[in-house]
């Protein structure tokens, strides 16, 4: 189905929120908020405070702008909420999901906008909620909170799994609601008729990409340009879209991977979300990028050397980060 055009669009949601407000969460729901849609922003207080005190403010290519948007550290503000877009990163699905669930009225649509293939099953088997899956585009970052800094790209795929029909009795069904409603923000949003496939296609570039990215501390742009990272990259993907064609998902053909590489100028000097999280301290989503395709792979028999070495590297640098923060003097600065 072709993306929903701002001219017909027709959105029902009456509120969103956003539960984990970061880059990605705050990108999409201040541009619903901008369209004029009333918009909570569920984070930590840090930003919390920033966005009620000064608004959020969206630093995009094409405009800077203040926007206001309410803002709550508490996750009951999810209550009443038409969408809730569900932006925490992976290894928060199961806590967060039970922390919502009781407080979603019963026809919310929460929205998996996350790195990743298997976020709508762990939200599902932790709390019970039916997400409806998303695949994200978009170099963007958070320098501060509440300043979201958006430097290229910024679409999105949404679909059903094959067989499910959640949502089928409404009219329109749900992903026709959520393609139109960012459609009036001006947001280009693409209804998949194979949202596994798009998924593992998102997926295999976030493997191949974040984590040279993170352990280099360099941009999509460096390590596009660069012929060593470029080789490790490719390996990466092969060995991905391997496993993916093993689980008998709908994988790429030949020359997808030398494309894709060309695509990372795309994304400009943006380091990727697994670059950010290191550089502050943070633990990263790397055990749901390259880490489920070495668990994959060992289920399935495919060999994943390349992605195991990514993987065994940032969990090092996540170990080594933490042990730091632990011996960190009382008072000194981040």
């Amino acid at each position: 189905m072709p993306t929903i055009s701002a001219e017909n669009a027709n959105p029902v949601a009456k509120r969103v929120a956003v539960m984990g407000a970061g880059a990605v969460g705050s990108y999409f729901g201040g541009m619903l908020a901008r369209a004029g849609m009333p918009v909570t922003m569920i984070a930590r207080p840090a930003y919390v405070e920033a966005v009620r005190r000064n608004k959020l403010f969206l630093d995009t290519v094409s405009f800077q702008e203040r926007v206001a948007v309410e803002a709550s550290a508490d996750p009951s503000a999810v209550r009443d909420a038409d969408v809730v877009l569900f932006c925490v990163k992976g290894q928060d699905n199961e806590e967060t999901a039970r922390a919502i669930a009781p407080y979603l009225s019963r026809d919310a649509i929460v929205v998996s906008v996350q790195n990743g293939v298997d976020n709508v099953e762990r939200i599902r088997a932790a709390s019970g909620i039916d997400a409806l899956p998303a695949v994200v585009y978009i170099a963007v970052a958070m320098p501060e909170p509440g300043h979201v800094k958006h430097s290229g790209r910024g679409e999105l795929v949404i679909g059903e799994f094959a067989g499910r029909s959640v949502g089928a009795e409404l009219q329109p069904p749900r992903t026709e609601q959520i393609a139109s409603l960012f459609a009036s923000a001006k947001v280009p949003c693409r209804i998949s008729q194979d949202i596994l496939a798009d998924m593992w296609l998102k997926f295999i570039t976030n493997c191949g990409a974040n984590a040279v990215s993170a352990i280099a501390q360099a941009s999509y742009g460096e390590i596009g340009r660069f012929e060593a990272s470029r080789e490790l990259m490719s390996r990466v993907v092969e060995e991905s879209v391997a496993v993916g064609r093993a689980a008998g998902v709908r994988m790429p053909e030949a020359g997808f991977t030398e494309k894709w590489l060309e695509s990372l100028g795309t994304f400009g000097e943006a380091l990727s979300s697994t670059a950010q999280d290191l550089a502050r301290g943070k633990r990263t989503e790397i055990e749901s990028l390259n880490g489920y395709i070495v668990r994959r792979g060992a289920e399935l028999g495919v060999p994943t050397p390349s992605n195991f070495a990514l993987y065994a590297l940032l969990k090092l640098l996540e170990d080594k980060a933490a042990r730091h923060e632990q011996v960190r003097p009382a008072g000194a600065s981040r």
